[in-house]
């Protein structure tokens, strides 16, 4: 499997910066750095845009700018331009029903009612691209859900913050160099 594009989902604009919805905004900037790739707003693809070498060759990074529930637009465009199949692409975005701490790799999956995943599945006629998923759930589940995502991690939830990120890294990396089944195996049971 190679993986060519990697996408965060979130929201554009400072009032949205520091919110568990732009959890995966936040991973793609940690790669990003690791990789030492700047970031372009590109508007013919609605979105930021961070191209060069990464771990494994060409890398192509994405930061939509349509808003999280039309992310898919701005993938579509992308990949049709660069010739990107699904299966090269991996999306790194927030999930509710984890708990903080955790990240989850995934081959493929449902929405499961995350609108920017609904997006791409849209776009893209597939859901069989693969997933990083960023623990932002609590327990018991919040009442007001969309306040919730959209609300500014605390100070002991940002004082982890770091480290999951830097988990977030480890674990596409060791993707791109072991295979995503190993991968899978050693950081889908970690907790940062």
């Amino acid at each position: 499997m190679e993986l060519r594009l990697f996408v965060g989902l979130g929201n554009p604009g400072p009032q949205y910066a520091l919110t568990r919805h732009n959890a995966g905004f936040m991973a793609v900037d940690a790669l990003a750095r690791r990789w030492h790739l700047g970031w372009t707003e590109k508007s013919r693809f609605k979105g930021w845009v961070a191209e060069g070498a990464g771990p494994a060759g060409k890398a192509l990074l994405l930061k939509p700018n349509t808003y999280m529930n039309s992310s898919g637009q701005a993938v579509r465009t992308l990949s049709d331009y660069f010739r990107i199949a699904p299966d090269q692409i991996l999306v790194l975005y927030d999930e509710v029903a984890l708990p903080f701490g955790k990240i989850r790799l995934r081959l493929e999956g449902s929405a499961a009612g995350h609108n920017g995943i609904k997006s791409l599945i849209e776009q893209l006629g597939t859901s069989q691209f693969a997933r990083l998923r960023i623990g932002i759930g609590t327990d018991p589940p919040p009442e007001n859900m969309s306040g919730y995502v959209l609300g500014k991690f605390g100070p002991e939830q940002s004082e982890k913050l770091p480290a999951i990120l830097d988990g977030c890294v480890e674990a596409v990396e060791a993707a791109l160099k072991d295979g995503f089944e190993k991968a899978m195996s050693i950081f889908n049971a970690k907790s940062y």
